[in-house]
């Protein structure tokens, strides 16, 4: 693999039609598969034997041949609720992100209708590639929802264990008594691996890749830093997701974005989503700071679980639709995924298995995920109780897109005071690189 400097100065953009962004992103998911094997191809530090992923023995046979699933059809709503929502969310759109130099789309819908739905920019911006439904988005974090549900697959078809050590499956993993469940809900106490890479000057020219976070987890743990006691607090830790990845593939015997592919995104329809790969970049669209400048690439790139996952507003509520129909999950894992396990301060914000939240004294919840990566910045705000979801995608950054739970309002009662997010609580992670040097941008609470 080349350098980094010298790895977009290779790629050539065309702009795109949106009438055939379908058909790359489904070229896209069979590239990942075929290349899938070779994503690992980055130095490994001190000579240190990569862990080796095969599947568990037993498991492969649990793994069912994808299967196309079909939605129930979304329930009927009144035109006259329907038009005061639309209103709604078009006062809200015209007043946080039409004027706001929002590149993007946005999507809100009640009872799986599409009530309100904007595009506004281009895909690369300079061309002509007009953002559309069809155009697809790095969500950032949003993608540990995805992550965070193939693990719980993984459990409801009795091939883990929550309370599994995660040593069970890497034994040459040194941290002790760190269960599935802790890295699920952040309370895993590891280091977060946007930083440690830093701090053991890995090689910036090149990719690392989620074994490497393993691997040098394990050759360096006693030069890392911010490593406690897993199950005394919460702490957004990016490497939860990074190594879930690899626990999904060490299960399963595939790649993880294979796994994805044939259990989620191919048999719900999803065909605008698939996972990112720097080596089939055209595939995906570049990501801009606020004013406009492209952002580039970085060694980080392609450790995914807890990001690169692409995809567009009516994706996303396709999985919003599944997560709610039962169509996948049972009540149980759902149950298990929405549950706060961080209580030990007062407030209503928690974080259950993948999903943010907020609790409500009335009992009331909204369930959510933020994220951001370079550019991108994505909000996935779901009221579960009153059948209605908040989408918002951007490949520019907009703090704006944070402010979509102003929206929750027109939806039901969600009053209380509110605890005030900050700006860059969706910023995960919490640095960002900076003339090859990271800088922390605000600690997450």
């Amino acid at each position: 693999m080349s350098g980094i400097k010298s790895f977009f100065n290779r790629v050539k953009f065309t702009p795109i039609t949106s009438g055939s962004l379908t058909y790359i992103a489904c070229l896209s998911a069979i590239i990942v598969t075929i290349t899938g094997l070779s994503a690992c191809g980055s130095a490994s530090v001190d000579s240190q034997e990569q862990p080796q992923l095969k599947a568990v023995p037993g498991t492969l046979s649990a793994i069912p041949a994808p299967v196309l699933l079909d939605l129930p059809a979304p329930t009927p709503i009144a035109p006259a609720l329907k038009q005061r929502l639309h209103d709604g969310c078009e006062a809200w759109y015209n007043m946080r992100l039409r004027n706001s130099g929002f590149n993007g789309g946005m999507l809100v819908a009640k009872n799986g209708n599409i009530i309100f739905e904007q595009y506004k920019g281009m895909a690369h911006i300079g061309g002509k590639d007009v953002i559309t439904e069809n155009t697809p988005f790095q969500i950032a974090s949003v993608s540990k929802t995805f992550t965070a549900m193939a693990v719980l697959k993984l459990y409801q078809d009795s091939l883990i264990k929550l309370d599994d050590q995660f040593s069970k499956y890497f034994p040459q993993f040194n941290y002790p008594g760190v269960t599935i469940k802790d890295m699920l809900s952040h309370r895993s106490g590891l280091p977060n691996y946007l930083y440690f890479l830093e701090d053991i000057h890995w090689d910036e020219t090149k990719f690392a890749t989620n074994e490497d976070v393993l691997s040098l987890m394990i050759s360096h743990k006693n030069a890392l830093k911010d490593v406690t006691n897993p199950n005394t607090h919460f702490e957004y830790c990016n490497t939860n997701y990074a190594l879930l990845a690899l626990l999904v593939e060490k299960v399963t015997g595939k790649r993880f974005p294979q796994y994805m592919q044939e259990t989620f995104f191919t048999p719900l329809h999803m065909t605008n989503t698939f996972i990112f790969n720097p080596d089939s970049m055209a595939t995906a669209n570049r990501s801009y700071d606020y004013r406009g400048r492209i952002e580039k690439d970085m060694y980080l790139d392609k450790v995914y679980g807890d990001k690169d996952v692409y995809t567009t507003p009516r994706d996303l509520l396709t999985w919003d639709r599944a997560l709610t129909t039962g169509i996948i999950f049972k009540p149980e894992t759902i149950t298990l995924a929405y549950t706060p396990y961080s209580n030990e301060r007062r407030g209503i914000r928690n974080y259950g298995l993948g999903w943010r939240m907020f609790v409500f004294p009335s009992g009331k919840k909204i369930i959510y995920h933020n994220g951001w990566w370079h550019g991108s910045n994505a909000s996935f705000i779901r009221m579960v109780q009153d059948s209605a979801t908040i989408i918002i995608l951007g490949n520019k950054y907009n703090r704006n897109i944070y402010h979509a739970k102003e929206l929750a309002g027109l939806f039901g009662n969600y009053g209380g005071k509110r605890e005030e997010e900050e700006e860059n609580e969706a910023a995960e992670p919490g640095r960002t690189v900076v003339r090859r040097r990271i800088v922390r941008r605000r600690r997450h609470k």
